[in-house]
């Protein structure tokens, strides 16, 4: 038998925010589930993706410790359909007061690519293909 991923887990500080954040992203985090300590919805192709707040964490592992500054307690990536939409996105998340770690720009892969942190300071990044018809 293999291991499969079966999940992606989310340390955080402040669920409400984090959870704010990733519903504005198009997750469908359920209503309440702000006052949950542990929190998972289901992701396409079987996947999960969970928080757990610092509490939560720390009463089953008691050497735990926040990361220092610049470290980071998980990354996410969004596929959006277009450059035009990493765009927006960005935009929208930063108009929100969200905080943009890298503006959008034309990457050397091939892609139109963001980076916005969340409430937690994890990164995210938004991407397409810089070439609207490829996908």
């Amino acid at each position: 038998m293999t291991p499969r991923l079966d999940a992606i887990s989310i340390i955080t500080a402040d669920l409400a925010a984090s959870l704010a954040f990733y519903r504005r992203l198009g997750l469908d985090i359920p209503d309440g589930a702000e006052s949950a300590p542990h929190v998972e919805v289901a992701l396409p192709g079987g996947q999960r993706l969970l928080w757990d707040t610092e509490e939560v964490i720390a009463s089953f592992d008691p050497d735990w410790k926040r990361p220092a500054v610049g470290g980071e307690r998980v990354a996410l990536a969004f596929a959006c359909d277009g450059p035009q939409e990493v765009d927006a996105v960005y935009a929208e998340l930063t108009g929100a007061g969200y905080t943009g770690h890298l503006k959008p720009w034309d990457a050397v892969w091939g892609q139109r690519y963001a980076v916005v942190l969340d409430p937690d300071g994890c990164g995210v990044s938004l991407f397409a293909s810089a070439s609207p018809a490829a996908k």
